[in-house]
Formats: structure tokens, C-alpha cells, sequence
């Protein structure tokens, strides 16, 4: 094969399209299908004003009243913490203020990227119909947690990204229904969310399918650096050969990059949601409860409540406990919600410590590429890092300056 993608998710299936446009040979392995793992069940945003890592947005400040609460915002399975506690280290480290500004930086640049790629890419496919510009809405119980709130909007601010607080009727025009609890909020209008990101996922890969583009059923056990590119062993033994290899697994790609030499720090980040009827209530546009740690999306195909953090690898059970408590709470927050007739789900977020996703070479061979560890922002960042991919296999120079994605910035 010429190229060979790994995973079936959202980066997988737009890099697929971006190396189908250029006029390369592209298969992709999935072991489900198109879009039917985590890319199928996000809170479907273009989240493209989320600049701020993890690290720098208070969570290092609320952990210990998170984790007191075993179904709160953020969960870790005390059996798991052992295997975790490298992870959180690494976490902690990328707070420091010294790393703030770079990473930043980094990450602004990557929306930047993201969102005029994204535009470009709905319109070549035909998917700019699945686009939403309603804006976001987030929301606050107290004048100090709204305080608390302004550095964050203080910094996204030097990036020109548009926001403006409101209260009062304000508030209440912007989302009818609301509890009282909440006395403020930040609009932010340039936000925007995708009718649903299965369809979306499915409408990309479908463009992609009319450039050539291709899809095998598979599950890549094994991959290895060769003279000539890549081996891809897959589950029932057999073997194929790329001249380029593409790693986007999402949380199972640093198993395969162990597999090149490259021990790239991933964590999973379980993520839960339950998709309500849409006539559960009238939610004008997504509603971010950052101090609880979830939001609610107007989907075409439904209302997704949905959200929370638990850190627990990729081989335990789902904890519904989590859907159904973020379904309380939203019970709460929008009096008169309906709860009944949700679908719950549960889905594997890949997390680096420094919010930042691996863009680049594998140590073994320039002609394997990573593109994973995305964490909340896969959807948001997937054209750009398609981008990205497309001018590493091409030998082009890159949109971007790569060293702050380097697969090596863990050593």
C-alpha cells in the first residue's frame, strides 16, 4: 500500500481525506468501522476557543474537592492511581507557570489552524450544512467562581477571541429556563458545534471514499519500522506492507508507538454522556457548566448531556453512575428538563499531560507519522492535524511549527 492509516476515528478519517486529495493511495484499519467509537458520541463542539491546557484552567486548584466526590466532575478508581501517578506527576509538572505562555502559544496556534481548515474542509465535502454558529454559554453559581473565571477570559482575550459577560435578562434571553442559581454567564459567539459528529465523521469519510480512499476491517496488533516503510500485523496473524504508516488510534496509539521505540505518556480519559429525545427541553445553544465539569448539547439527533473526567485505562467496565448524576444535575440546572428516554454512552478520550496532542516522525522511520492524544479537542483540532499529516507525508513544510507536538518532548 502507499499509505496506511490506523484508526477509524475523526483524525483518522480526515487525514484519509486530506493524503485522498493530494492524489495518494490511502487505506485506513479500523477493528469497528467509520466513526463508531469515541468520535461517535463527543458533545460534537469546534471548541476553537479552548485554548487554555487543562493544566492552566483550575484543575490542579479543585482536584481534591473533585475526587472527594466519587461521582463528581473528576473520578479515579483507587485500584488505578498506582498506574496513574506518573501521569498525574507529569500533569502537575505542565502546570507551572514558567510552561504557560508556551503552551499557550501552542495551543492557540493549533485553533487558529483548526478552525480555517475545518471551514475549508465542510465546504469541499459537502458538510457545511452539519455546521452550527449559535455561540456557547457558560455558566456560574456565585460571584467568586465568576471571578475566578477572568483570567482565563483575560487570556483568551490577547488571542482576539470574542466574548462578552452577561447577566440578568441577558442571561435569561440566551437560554429561557435557566435556574436561578446561576447569577452569570459568558457568551462566546464564535463558538460552534456540528449537527452530530457521527454524521459528520460519516459525511468527511464519505468525500474521502470519492477520492479513493478505502476502509478495512481490521484489528492492528503489531506495526514495525521496514526498509521500504511500515509492517502492519493484524489480529488473525496476517501482515501488510505501507511505504507510509499513520498512527491516529486515539487511546490505544501509544501501544503501537511502544511498538517503534517511542514511550509516549497517554492516558485515557473516560468520558460519559446520555442523548436525550430532542424534545427534552428548548437549549438554544451548548451550556457549559465548567464547575461541575460537563455541558449540554442541541444535537440534530438529540439533547447530549454529557461530560466529566474519569481516569481509569481502557480495560474497565463503564461506570453508568456517572451518566445518570450528570443527568441529575441537569435535572437541576434546567427545571423541567425530561430525563426519560436517553441513550447512555461511554467513550475513551486520549490525554496527554500537557493537553497537547503528538504531531510528528516515530523515532524508527520518517515515514511513520503520529497523530493522536487529542484529549476534549479531537473533533476540534481534526482538519488541522489532517493538515499537519498531510505535509509530513508529502515532505512539504508544515503549517506549523511542530517542536511544542513533538512525539519526543517526553523523553
Amino acid at each position: 500500500m502507499d499509505i496506511a492509516i490506523v484508526g477509524g476515528g475523526i483524525i483518522g478519517i480526515c487525514a484519509a481525506a486530506y493524503l485522498a486529495e493530494a492524489g495518494r493511495d490511502v487505506t485506513i484499519f479500523d477493528r469497528t468501522g467509520i466513526c463508531e467509537e469515541t468520535s461517535s458520541g463527543n458533545a460534537a463542539a469546534f471548541a476553537f476557543s479552548d485554548v487554555l491546557p487543562l493544566a492552566h484552567k483550575g484543575m490542579i486548584r479543585q482536584l481534591p474537592k473533585w475526587l472527594a466526590d466519587p461521582l463528581g466532575p473528576l473520578s479515579i478508581p483507587p485500584a488505578y492511581l498506582p498506574k496513574l501517578l506518573p501521569w498525574l506527576i507529569r500533569f502537575w509538572r505542565a502546570g507551572a507557570p514558567e510552561k504557560y505562555e508556551a503552551s499557550l502559544a501552542a495551543q492557540a496556534s493549533m485553533m487558529k489552524l483548526a478552525e480555517a481548515e475545518w471551514m475549508g474542509l465542510l465546504d469541499r465535502s459537502g458538510a457545511r450544512r452539519m455546521l452550527r454558529e449559535d455561540g456557547s454559554l457558560e455558566l456560574y453559581e456565585s460571584e467568586a467562581e465568576f471571578k475566578a473565571s477572568l483570567p482565563d477570559w483575560a487570556a483568551r482575550k490577547r488571542f482576539d477571541i470574542g466574548f462578552s459577560h452577561v447577566e440578568g435578562d441577558a442571561l435569561a434571553a440566551l437560554q429561557p429556563g435557566l435556574s436561578p442559581r446561576f447569577v452569570k454567564g459568558t457568551f462566546v459567539p464564535g463558538w460552534k458545534t456540528v449537527a452530530d459528529p457521527k454524521l459528520l465523521g460519516k459525511a468527511v469519510w464519505a468525500y474521502a471514499e470519492t477520492k479513493g480512499a478505502r476502509f478495512e476491517k481490521a484489528r492492528i496488533d503489531h506495526v514495525e519500522a521496514s526498509q521500504h516503510g511500515a509492517t502492519l500485523t493484524l489480529a488473525d496473524g496476517t501482515t501488510r506492507q505501507a511505504r507510509h504508516l499513520v498512527i491516529a488510534a486515539g487511546a490505544w496509539s501509544h501501544q503501537l508507538a511502544r511498538d517503534l521505540g517511542d514511550r509516549i505518556p497517554l492516558e485515557t480519559e473516560r468520558g460519559y454522556n446520555t442523548t436525550l429525545p430532542n424534545s427534552a427541553f428548548d437549549v438554544k445553544r451548548m451550556l457549559i457548566f465548567s464547575g461541575h465539569g460537563f455541558v449540554i448539547t442541541p444535537l440534530e439527533t438529540g439533547l447530549r448531556v454529557g461530560g466529566a473526567v474519569e481516569l481509569g485505562g481502557i480495560k474497565r467496565p463503564p461506570n453508568y453512575n456517572r451518566s445518570k448524576a450528570l443527568l441529575r444535575k441537569a435535572q437541576n440546572f434546567l427545571p423541567g428538563l425530561d430525563p426519560s428516554g436517553g441513550r447512555e454512552w461511554m467513550g475513551f478520550r486520549p490525554s496527554l499531560p500537557d493537553s497537547l496532542p503528538v504531531i510528528g516522525r516515530a523515532r524508527q522511520g520518517d515515514s511513520i507519522v503520529y497523530a493522536f492524544g487529542h484529549g476534549h479537542l479531537g473533533l476540534t483540532q481534526a482538519a488541522a492535524t489532517a493538515r499537519l499529516i498531510r505535509d509530513l507525508v508529502l515532505g512539504q513544510n508544515t503549517a506549523l511549527d511542530l517542536s511544542a507536538f513533538s512525539p519526543n518532548r517526553f523523553r
